[in-house]
């Protein structure tokens, strides 16, 4: 099992290494850059070159199944979950063949009603000290009922 991190505006990086080090997992942050290398031996960096989606494509052509992939992104989520890997968003959203197919018509309805406004205001609510615990419990629940 490798754990994949869509590392580049990803708030719980921290939080996944500390599951993997717990499990002697190794984990794979994959960005455009910017992102500090960790010291730890389970963990590596990735860096594709700079353009839209290159991270999402590294990801989505090395996950297997049994992998866990944390991403928001709802598109390189689907293609993970067809690759067989498991999918948690940062907020501990677990992302399955059951619901990705409605997450990424949300997705889509939402970007088309931007579109049709550019003065619509808003967005997703920020981020939370319970969306984090909300994670780890989600990602230490998927690491320990892995075959």
């Amino acid at each position: 099992m490798t754990i994949w991190i869509d590392a580049d505006a990803c708030p719980v990086k921290e939080e996944a290494e500390r599951v993997a080090t717990r499990h002697r997992i190794r984990m794979v942050l994959v960005s455009n850059g910017g992102i500090r290398p960790s010291r730890n031996p389970l963990v590596e960096s990735v860096y594709v070159t700079a353009g839209p989606d290159e991270a999402d494509k590294h990801i989505a052509g090395a996950c297997q199944p049994g992998d866990v992939v944390v991403t928001g992104d709802i598109p390189l989520a689907a293609k993970c979950v067809a690759a067989g890997a498991r999918v948690i968003k940062p907020n501990g959203e677990l992302l399955t063949e059951a619901n990705i197919g409605m997450a990424l018509a949300t997705r889509d309805l939402m970007q088309d009603l931007r579109s049709a406004d550019p003065f619509r205001q808003g967005g997703g609510r920020p981020f939370s000290k319970a969306d984090r615990s909300r994670f780890l419990d989600q990602l230490e629940r998927l690491v320990k009922a892995a075959p």
